[in-house]
């Protein structure tokens, strides 16, 4: 049950949900004929939806994320632990596994094997049961590095957690039962200040190895022309999207606090 409502109540906390329910405000206020308050809840509504899909406010509170962690010379060590969240299962018409916006995770665990940071690749995720599927997400990554030339004697497998606190702790007992004391860390950016607090909390000796950054730095600066400075005014679908996972990771850390998580 947690996790069901752990994916439904954020829905009316970002921007689109929280629209949706500012316009049944306006809407039950011109039933009742209350014209002028409707106003109220309508510009509230165009408030939210252009802001949350503008360039320069997305771009702000996503860098404050990604920029938490930034690449750094990565050292070795005993295993490299790749997150969930990147994949699609092979389900019909799919013709094969399909890769996610953050897919990333998954190519950098194996660049990072590939490169012998470790010797070993720990993939954590699996699927909830409500959604349709072939194999745990931890499989699929499986067999996706093993394309890229990832032996499958040098991986392990987690294929049971469904959020990042699980992953942490069904890691953890790997880990232990491995007797393994150091890991690379492998999640998207805007991801990894949750995940590193969580294995932190938990006492693991994570090295943040952050990939999947959606924004860049000079971004700003870079786009310095009048057409591209006209054009990331206006709202953009993609923006929004980018505040929402934003968004989802600020709660994400709020409620991991409240619980004691992180």
């Amino acid at each position: 049950m947690f996790l069901f409502l752990s994916k439904l109540l954020p829905i009316f906390f970002y921007p689109l949900g929280s629209s949706c329910i500012l316009l049944l405000v306006t809407l039950v206020l011109l039933w009742k004929k209350r014209s002028r308050l409707a106003l109220i809840p309508v510009t509230l509504t165009f408030l939210l939806l252009f802001l949350s899909s503008n360039l320069a406010v997305s771009h702000a509170i996503v860098e404050s994320l990604e920029f938490q962690y930034l690449p750094q010379q990565i050292p070795t060590a005993e295993a490299i632990v790749v997150l969930g969240g990147a994949t699609e299962s092979a389900i019909p018409p799919r013709p094969w596994i399909e890769l996610k916006d953050e897919s990333d995770r998954v190519l950098y665990g194996a660049k990072l094997y590939r490169d012998k940071k470790a010797p070993l690749v720990i993939l954590s995720g699996g699927r909830v049961d409500w959604r349709p599927s072939s194999a745990s997400e931890a499989e699929d990554m499986a067999t996706l590095i093993e394309t890229m030339g990832v032996p499958r004697s040098a991986m392990l497998l987690e294929p049971n957690s469904l959020n990042t606190r699980e992953n942490a702790v069904n890691t953890l007992e790997i880990l232990k039962t491995q007797k393994i004391q150091k890991i690379l860390l492998v999640t998207s950016a805007m991801h990894m200040p949750r995940s590193m607090m969580i294995f932190k909390k938990l006492g693991v000796d994570a090295i943040p190895a952050p990939t999947d950054y959606t924004s860049i730095q000079n971004d700003q600066a870079a786009q310095s022309s009048t057409e591209a400075a006209i054009l990331d005014f206006f709202p953009d679908a993609d923006q929004m999207r980018r505040t929402t996972r934003a968004l989802k990771e600020y709660l994400g850390i709020l409620v991991y606090r409240l619980r004691g998580w992180a």
